[in-house]
C-alpha cells in the first residue's frame, strides 16, 4: 500500500495525517488505495482526482509528514540569472523553479520534492546540491509563467 524505509524511523502516512486532520474519512482513504493500485500514481494525485481533496491539502499533509518547508513561490522576487539555472523545458516538465543559490547549493521549489529522481537530474544539471522547497503544482505553473 504505502511504501516505508527499512530501518527508517515511523513517520505518519499521508492518509493518517488527512484523516487525523478530518480532511478525508477511511472510507475515502480505502477507496483511493484501491485505486491508486491500478492507477500506479502518488496516494496524492488519486484522492484529488476522486475529488476528495484539494491540492493544497495534499501539500498541508506533505508539510506535516516529510518537514518541507512551504514556500508561497508567487510572493517570492528570483533573480532571472537563477531562475535560468533551469531551463524552461525542464522546469515544465518537472515541475520546479530554481529561487535562489549560496555557493554550491540551489534551493528550488517542487511540486514533487520526495522524487529523487527529479532532484539527481537537476544536481546533474546544475552541478549544485538541491535544497528543496514544496509548493502545488498550480503555483508553481504560475511561478514559470510569470518567470521565464
Amino acid at each position: 500500500m504505502t511504501e516505508t524505509a527499512g530501518n527508517a524511523p515511523a513517520k505518519s502516512k499521508l492518509g493518517e495525517i488527512l484523516i487525523r486532520k478530518n480532511i478525508i474519512t477511511s472510507d475515502q482513504l480505502t477507496k483511493a488505495l484501491e485505486v491508486q493500485k491500478s492507477d500506479k500514481e502518488y496516494l496524492g494525485e488519486t484522492l484529488i482526482r476522486l475529488g476528495f481533496v484539494e491540492e493544497r491539502d495534499i501539500l498541508v499533509a506533505l508539510v506535516v509528514q516529510c518537514n518541507l518547508p512551504y514556500i508561497a513561490v508567487q510572493n517570492y522576487r528570483v533573480e532571472k540569472g537563477i531562475v535560468n539555472l533551469i531551463p524552461e523545458p525542464v522546469a515544465r516538465q518537472f515541475h520546479v523553479v530554481a529561487l535562489d543559490r549560496v555557493g554550491d547549493i540551489l534551493s528550488v521549489v517542487m511540486a514533487d520534492p520526495l522524487n529523487e529522481e527529479i532532484k539527481t537530474e537537476l544536481t546533474k544539471l546544475t552541478q549544485c546540491k538541491i535544497a528543496p522547497f514544496i509548493a502545488t503544482k498550480a503555483e508553481i505553473e504560475e511561478a514559470i509563467k510569470r518567470l521565464y
